[in-house]
């Protein structure tokens, strides 16, 4: 017995060890999403410029990326010049701003340019409570019936989406055209 006393320190050391060895080769823009193969969830929000009431169904009909973002998220000013870049190129973008003043909603897409088609007024949060939402930016890819298909946590710079969204993206693109 005694001898387990002084071997039982050493194997939780070991398993401990073990865990915090794996963790470093794990992706933190991989978090698991619940909403993979889902619909995108029912809502009914106004839009930021405030003149028309959104929901779910305005969001099916072309494969699109949902960008979650807020004017108070420093990432999402890093991301968002290349986001105007992606819906100048033909990328069809939805906005979420979420848990946002609509003011400064309003002022931050006069600054920086507007690349959403439709942009949603999430002021509550609401929304982004229902898609599991960590926080700003995060990006939904959604097929043409309104399914979401992926999920990108963290900033899209140029190199992130060359190598991992815009693959994901055109696959959405080539399915709806068949």
């Amino acid at each position: 017995m005694k001898r387990w006393i002084m071997v039982l320190p050493l194997a939780v050391f070991l398993l401990v060890a073990v865990f915090l060895y794996r963790g470093l080769y794990l992706d933190p823009a991989e978090l698991p999403s619940a909403m993979i193969g889902k619909p995108f969830p029912a809502f009914a929000l106004p839009n930021v410029q405030g003149d028309r009431q959104l929901t779910e169904a305005d969001l099916k009909g072309k494969p699109a990326l949902v960008n979650v973002w807020a004017t108070w998220c420093i990432s999402c000013k890093v991301e968002h010049p290349v986001l105007n870049k992606l819906a100048q190129q033909g990328v069809v973008i939805y906005g979420v701003n979420y848990k946002d003043v609509n003011a400064d909603a309003l002022k931050w897409l006069a600054e920086f340019h507007n690349p959403y088609q439709m942009d949603i007024r999430d002021e509550q949060g609401t929304l982004g409570l229902d898609l599991g939402v960590y926080g700003a930016p995060e990006t939904f890819f959604i097929d043409a019936k309104g399914i979401i298909r992926d999920k990108y946590v963290g900033v899209i710079d140029e190199t992130v989406w060359r190598e991992k969204l815009a693959p994901v993206y055109q696959g959405l693109v080539d399915e709806a055209s068949q």
